[in-house]
């Protein structure tokens, strides 16, 4: 079967949720919600941001994207991916015309399922896991953690982290985004993903030196909270009390700058409460993490640090990933389509 490929417009998106529904085998919160369909896919020049595989008029796969810039040659990441299993190949030859259909300078996608990276590999891309990294408070007991061997490197560094309470706070603090960042994330992405971000609130600081006129780099962070029923060493019995996890889900900035965070990452952890701070992120070196004060869970590791609390699952969790250009790049908890709330449907 030959298949003709194309990007969606808008008035293509009511075929496009049709046929992802009859496909992708149960309801998905990205679809089954207008407001996160409009918010990674509706595109501001009346278009929708998805690729499409055709045969004989009709949709035989689709792949949503994610774009880190406005502009031409954004970078992006790769959200829903379906394909009709009737339509043999339709999904991989879909897949390998993305970059010449968008355009972009780098091809990658956030929490891909380890089963598929050959797929990936088959295309010529890069996968990986994503790193798992996280800092302890120092308390005598954790109700979410499980840690054998209580690790807390120590924290230096003289960055000041400044919160950005509003989008105006981003705009007048003249922060420069990296160019030769990868991906590349402007002002525009930053901008809609942590304050225009539905269902959802995120705490955005500016990292800088004292004497600097404008920072460095950006730091994204969001706290969770799950509600644990725990007996505690004492046998008090503490019901319905939330523990709060705060999880770092972005940096914009230069990879050796990271260290000079770590005195203020430390102190955000203390003034939040919070049981441990994470890290999920993949091609920063991990020695670079160890300096500001994060310990690695590597994979098969016996300690325990829950990602999904709502409701909690008392397990770890790895992601996997995969990008069509390896040199210096960088993937964070909330790329692409991920670090989204739990939403039942």
């Amino acid at each position: 079967m030959e298949y003709t490929f194309r990007l969606a417009v808008a008035a293509d998106r009511a075929a496009v949720i049709g046929f992802i529904r009859q496909h992708w085998g149960a309801p998905h919160p990205l679809v089954e919600l207008p407001d996160f369909f409009d918010y990674y896919y509706k595109a501001e020049e009346s278009a929708l941001r998805f690729a499409l595989a055709e045969a004989d008029g009709r949709i035989v796969a689709a792949a949503g994207y994610v774009p880190a810039s406005r502009g031409p040659a954004a970078d992006v990441w790769v959200s829903l991916w379906v394909a009709d299993p009737a339509a043999r190949g339709s999904g991989l030859e879909l897949m390998d015309a993305l970059p010449a259909l968008t355009g972009c300078r780098t091809l990658a996608c956030n929490n891909i399922r380890p089963e598929t990276r050959p797929f990936y590999e088959f295309l010529g891309h890069t996968t990986g896991r994503v790193g798992h990294f996280y800092r302890l408070a120092n308390r005598p007991e954790y109700r979410l953690a499980a840690v054998e061997n209580k690790t807390m490197p120590p924290v230096g560094g003289q960055a000041v982290l400044t919160p950005l309470p509003t989008a105006e706070a981003l705009l007048a603090c003249e922060f420069v985004p990296p160019r030769g960042a990868n991906p590349y994330k402007d002002i525009w992405y930053i901008r809609r993903r942590y304050f225009d971000f539905p269902r959802q609130q995120y705490r955005l600081y500016a990292a800088a030196l004292p004497g600097d006129t404008a920072p460095r780099a950006l730091l994204a962070t969001r706290l969770t909270a799950a509600t644990t029923d725990a007996w505690l060493s004492r046998r008090v019995y503490y019901a319905d009390t939330p523990s709060v996890v705060l999880r770092m889900v972005d940096y914009i900035g230069p990879a050796g700058f990271l260290p000079q965070l770590g005195a203020g990452m430390d102190a955000l952890l203390q003034s939040t409460a919070a049981e441990y701070a994470e890290f999920y992120c993949a091609g920063l070196p991990a020695q670079l993490l160890r300096q500001a004060g994060f310990a690695e869970r590597t994979e098969g590791s016996p300690d325990i640090l829950p990602t999904y609390l709502t409701p909690l699952a008392r397990e770890n969790t790895d992601f996997y990933y995969f990008t069509s250009r390896p040199d210096a790049f960088t993937l964070f908890r909330a790329d692409g389509d991920q670090d989204r709330p739990h939403i039942p449907l």
